[in-house]
């Protein structure tokens, strides 16, 4: 699926500053701007460096203010807007079409007759970012500056100049500029700069703040809206039609220049990841049919398109006795690698796309991680000590064993974790922090204390928990079924003993019938909070359907299919969107439709009716258990295809407002959605 526009979206500014890029480079920095050039986010720039893989994101370089002289006429190619609500210049007009061609965004603008070509995209593996640009029509020559505006911030910051001075000197294949004593160096140069280019090229240092970029998102989100970045280097060159020139901005003081062979890397990579996938999936293995292959070449393009998004998220962990650690990125822009959101993603990014390597390597990788029976929830962006506050990230952790050794039969990874598991059921069942222990009257898991948010649904701002289901929630106790019924299967594989795990099991079994509500005919959505019983209409409960654990051949379902079916149909009828599940149904009096604001207003409506595109998945898979109708199922999905172009291109948004037109929100490009749409697709295909 190739996506592409013509002037229609590329050369008006309100389409086009609305629709983002992203390339990212494998150890967790990225590039991203708008289709328009324009900065409308503190988390926009050419290079965001990875300084502590995958962490330490810090912005170096912001953008390219680009001018070209063609027969005697200036062309400003950029865009920017000031604080003071102008835009100027206004170089989206030369734009004559943007495409993402695989995951390289690629602009034509156009000046008169010429056509200049500008392509973007990340060494993988390394914190430098390449821009090439390709005179491809031309009946005289074409002269391109390009003016770098740089910084020296954590992502997540925002830049007033106060009069910082940084070192800007010439460097031998461009520039280097050095924010600060301690700041690691950032090298611009080009091909240019190097024959047969360099009596036509030139790079000049330079030190003038350019003051009041407006950020348009972060005005909306309730954040400051300016920044000021330093001009620091203009490069210029003169192109002959026909000639290509590479720009270079790295960490690395000798980078590449060979931007023909860096370019033909990156596509032969992009081209590696859907071939793994076309011929190596787990279906692929499973079934060994000559028309199987037949079969894949039917999947829709988008699908396609969503194995290479799937691929930015996957990036370096790097440990002292494990260099090759691999984790999974939550989020872009403003998301590190979560325990959560990693376990939940995995199938979807690793399994679905053929990648069982990365899967292994990551549940290795997490392994070093636990304490006292827990998963990390998240790993800081500034220091190194992981915070646990999670209930379900050590549950799901379980659930990705679980697909990982049904799509690869890999006996000896399940001897070097087995374990660790056993190590974490016995904590669970003993007691771990925050109140997480094995309820014994009813076999049932209790987790929460006040002032902690330890489930999915954990929006906190300040001591304000909006969320805090504390006691047993639902879809806790549906993986921690499915967990004990996970590692009795793994025990009996390794010929250990089981029949502690099944017991424990069938006593989960026995008592998770509490859940329903007969007078409402769908699930609590948490039992014995300090406020009784939760009968609010929540998504979570389809957990206790679609989890693949439910489904596993010998186990009892932990609900009747009548009360499944319920489920399904509550959960459609007042909680489905195109592109998610609300997280609260539209008629409680605490349902908040639209995501919006400032903080407190954005995190008092995250799980308060926000719709969660990650539950999509869940929702079709259960729709598939109880009508088994994959046509239906998979119409579902199908929706994503359009929202692929905008506003995150050829990937999936975090989240969306509840009520129409379901408008996306929070972060462009999130991983478990992603990994859901693509988890659930292939698990359609595999129905039987």
């Amino acid at each position: 699926m190739k996506i592409e526009f013509g002037r229609e979206i590329s050369g008006d500014l309100t389409s086009a500053e609305t629709r983002e890029w992203l390339v990212t480079n494998g150890i967790g920095g990225y590039a991203s701007g708008t289709v328009a050039g324009l900065l409308t986010r503190r988390y926009h720039g050419l290079l965001v460096a990875a300084l502590n893989p995958p962490l330490g994101r810090t912005l170096l370089l912001a953008k390219l203010d680009e001018v070209s002289v063609y027969n005697d006429l200036i062309y400003a190619l950029h865009t920017n807007r000031w604080a003071d609500g102008s835009v100027e210049p206004h170089g989206d007009r030369q734009i004559e079409s943007f495409a993402l061609e695989g995951s390289i965004p690629t602009w034509r603008f156009a000046c008169a007759d010429a056509l200049l070509e500008k392509q973007i995209w990340m060494q993988h593996g390394a914190n430098t970012t390449y821009l090439r640009y390709t005179l491809s029509r031309a009946t005289q020559p074409l002269q391109l500056t390009l003016r770098a505006m740089v910084n020296y911030r954590d992502y997540h910051g925002n830049t007033q100049s106060n009069g910082w001075v940084m070192n800007v000197e010439p460097s031998e294949r461009g520039i280097r500029i050095t924010a600060n004593v301690n700041a690691t160096p950032l090298y611009l140069s080009s091909d240019a700069l190097q024959e047969p280019l360099r009596e036509r090229a030139i790079a000049i240092p330079a030190h003038d703040w350019h003051y009041g970029f407006d950020l348009a998102v972060e005005r909306e989100r309730g954040l400051s809206d300016r920044e000021d970045h330093l001009h620091a280097a203009t490069f210029t060159v003169t192109l002959n039609p026909g000639e290509s020139i590479v720009f270079v901005a790295s960490t690395d003081p000798q980078p590449h220049l060979d931007g023909s062979a860096a370019l033909k890397l990156e596509r032969a990579r992009q081209h590696q990841l859907i071939n793994t996938w076309k011929l190596d999936s787990p279906l692929e293995r499973l079934c060994q049919r000559p028309e199987t292959l037949t079969f894949r070449q039917d999947r829709p393009a988008w699908i396609e398109r969503l194995v290479l998004a799937a691929d930015q998220f996957i990036v370096d962990r790097p440990l002292p006795d494990a260099p090759n650690g691999k984790t999974i990125i939550a989020g872009y822009h403003w998301f590190g690698d979560w325990g959560r959101d990693t376990m939940i993603s995995l199938p979807g990014l690793t399994i679905a796309t053929g990648r069982s390597e990365i899967a292994r390597s990551i549940l290795l990788t997490f392994a070093k991680y636990v304490d006292r029976g827990m998963l990390p929830n998240r790993f800081p962006d500034a220091g190194d000590v992981p915070e646990y506050n999670t209930v379900d990230a050590t549950l799901w952790y379980f659930e990705a064993i679980r697909s990982y050794y049904d799509a690869t039969a890999d006996d000896d990874l399940l001897a070097k974790l087995f374990p660790l598991l056993a190590e974490i059921i016995d904590w669970h069942c003993r007691g771990t922090r925050y109140n997480i222990q094995l309820d014994p009257s009813d076999g049932l898991l209790y987790a929460g204390e006040s002032g902690v948010q330890l489930t999915w649904m954990d929006a906190k701002v300040d001591d304000w928990v909006v969320t805090p289901r504390i006691g047993k929630p639902i879809e806790i106790n549906a993986l921690w079924y499915c967990a004990l019924r996970s590692i009795a299967k793994f025990a009996r594989q390794l010929g250990k003993p089981d029949r502690e795990y099944e017991a424990i099991a069938d006593r989960a079994l026995a008592k998770f019938s509490r859940f329903w509500n007969p007078d409402l005919g769908y699930c609590y959505d948490v039992l014995d909070s300090p406020d009784g019983d939760d009968a609010s209409l929540r998504p979570n409960q389809i957990f206790a359907v679609s989890l693949p654990g439910m489904r596993s051949k010998g186990y009892a379902p932990l609900l009747t299919l009548d009360r499944q079916r319920g489920i399904v149909d509550t959960c459609g009828r007042s909680l489905l969107t195109s592109y998610g599940l609300r997280s609260l149904a539209p008629n409680h009096l605490q349902y908040q439709g639209h995501y919006g604001g400032s903080q407190l207003q954005r995190d008092g409506a995250y799980h308060q009716g926000t719709a969660w595109g990650w539950l999509l998945g869940s929702f079709v898979l259960a729709h598939l258990q109880v009508y088994k109708n994959p046509t239906q199922a998979r119409q579902f999905l199908e929706p994503i295809a359009h929202h692929l172009t905008a506003p995150g291109l050829g990937t999936c948004s975090e989240i969306f407002d509840g009520d129409a037109p379901m408008a996306p929100r929070g972060c462009i490009a999130q991983a478990w959605t992603v990994a859901e749409v693509l988890r659930a697709w292939v698990s359609i295909e595999d129905y039987k």
